[in-house]
């Protein structure tokens, strides 16, 4: 088996999950990870055992020893990144939301497929083994045709302080986390239903924020089938994954945070109990393999072995622009108040 070796662009909260995943992967190697303050990028290179660290992002993308680049960066540095890569040849993956923009995304989509190299959209949710296994169930027609699909995706608010700038952000919470309900609503529906319109509302109800701490938005598909999507930064209780899918003969429910397979009550503090979990005393309910139950795990051994074996990955970053173009419509029409066509170029 050929060794994939991997220079991990970053060294935060996504670049951690990664690595968690990546640590089950066969085949693969990272040999160098950069970051943006030699402190941080350093105390990362020894939790993980990596040879080489970096503050140098340019020193990084010009070497030619690296045979797939993870973009695990803010949002506002992934379109330069991802461009610089595409120029110098580089195959890549990038973390969720694509851009801050779909015109970014589009710039980054474009520069991939320009320069041919290979690239995957690493939106975890439609790689978590409960949602890939709704999926098979849908296509195996157990629920008939999918009409509607609610997803929620909710926590107390981001970790770190760029997210709350949406200069720097590209949004709130709409953003961040309505990006994994758009992508499992295709992933339910479809990719090829084209969805159309749709009409969207958000308020800052907490945070002292510029941008929005939750959101709503409805998705009109070209079949008629309908999204409604609901994400909160003002949500307590750790993180609140959850899909609901109805057809015409039956429905499939998802739900990998709360409902875990083990409950602990305890006296003590518990230590990290889940993500953004808010106390770790008294009830709580751990969730197990938080890589594997989230899809970090596989989601790295998809792009992996689709490098390996020269095959596109079934998340690319024309996935990425399209929920890109989904959410600005949807931006659009918490201005407007009304439906919103969806639009984006082929």
């Amino acid at each position: 088996m050929r060794i994939v070796r991997i220079g991990m662009l970053g060294s935060g909260f996504v670049a951690n999950f990664y690595m968690e995943g990546l640590k089950d992967v066969p085949g693969q190697e990272v040999v160098l990870v950069v970051g943006r303050t030699e402190e941080n990028v350093r105390a990362f290179a020894e939790k993980w055992r990596i040879p080489q660290f970096s503050t140098d992002l340019a020193g990084a993308v010009s070497r030619d020893d690296v045979d797939l680049f993870l973009i695990a960066l803010p949002n506002y540095l992934h379109r330069d990144v991802a461009v610089d890569l595409a120029k110098a040849g580089r195959a890549q993956v990038c973390t969720k939301p694509l851009a801050r923009t779909a015109q970014e995304a589009k710039e980054m989509r474009d520069a991939v497929r320009s320069a041919g190299v290979f690239n995957g959209y690493a939106e975890t949710e439609v790689f978590a083994p409960a949602v890939v296994r709704a999926e098979s169930l849908i296509r195996k027609g157990l629920i008939g045709r999918v009409l509607w699909v609610r997803s929620r995706e909710a926590h107390f608010g981001p970790h770190s302080p760029w997210f709350w700038d949406p200069d720097l952000s590209g949004g709130g919470a709409l953003l961040d986390m309505g990006c994994h309900c758009i992508e499992a609503a295709r992933y339910f529906f479809g990719k090829d239903v084209r969805p159309i319109e749709v009409i969207a509302w958000a308020d800052t109800l907490h945070h002292s924020t510029k941008a929005e701490d939750n959101a709503l938005a409805i998705i009109r598909f070209e079949n008629g089938g309908i999204a409604h999507l609901e994400v909160s930064w003002t949500s307590r209780g750790g993180l609140d994954l959850r899909n609901e899918i109805y057809g015409t003969e039956g429905a499939i429910f998802t739900d990998v945070t709360r409902g875990t397979p083990i409950e602990v009550f305890s006296l003590a503090p518990a230590g990290y109990i889940v993500e953004k979990a808010d106390i770790d005393v008294g009830w709580t309910k751990p969730v197990p393999e938080e890589a594997f139950t989230y899809g970090y795990q596989a989601e790295m051994k998809h792009f992996v072995d689709c490098l390996r074996d020269g095959l596109t990955p079934r998340e690319t970053y024309e996935d990425g622009y399209i929920v890109n173009c989904i959410l600005d419509a949807a931006y659009r029409s918490i201005r407007s108040r009304q439906w919103e066509k969806i639009e984006y170029e082929p």
